[in-house]
């Protein structure tokens, strides 16, 4: 047995939503998600409902191999979500969502913690700064306020 001090990275920031949080929550899923999020499309979603809910697991496109997403909390009522994210040979991500009411919108306050599997989970941490994480959670942020506003995903492909 191998037991060796993990390379992490966590980030967390709050994005500013155009819509409360009962509004928002339904599209933190991976069937509602394509609603909002141009390309996206999960390769498969295990559910009993057909949306998030707890112990759905689906799939997506990555390198070397698919990643494979679990949700471990889903908690409408507290506007919560939690997700585990395989990315196998890469890294191990937990994933968590709060949202709360602010003023006619929301927060979303997003964590995601990567633990490296391997060399390649290594360059993708060292990668993961503050930096690109706030690009990311801005661009998700006004595509998500976008999607909130006109009813239709943000495209930047014609």
């Amino acid at each position: 047995m191998e037991i060796r001090k993990p390379v992490r990275a966590t980030r967390t920031f709050t994005q500013k939503l155009a819509a409360p949080p009962d509004r928002v929550f339904p599209l933190l899923c991976p069937v509602r998600e394509a609603d909002w999020l141009e390309d996206w499309d999960p390769l498969a979603v295990f559910s009993d409902s057909g949306v998030a809910e707890p112990d759905c697991v689906f799939m997506t496109k990555a390198a070397p191999h698919p990643a494979i997403w679990f949700v471990t909390r889903h908690e409408p009522e507290r506007g919560f979500v939690e997700m585990l994210k395989i990315s196998p040979e890469v890294t191990a991500c937990r994933l968590s969502i709060q949202l709360a009411a602010a003023g006619e919108g929301c927060e979303a306050t997003i964590t995601y913690s990567h633990t490296s599997l391997g060399p390649r989970g290594d360059d993708f941490v060292a990668g993961f700064t503050e930096e690109f994480y706030e690009g990311f959670m801005r661009e998700w942020e006004t595509r998500m306020n976008h999607y909130l506003k006109t009813g239709k995903a943000l495209r930047t492909t014609p």
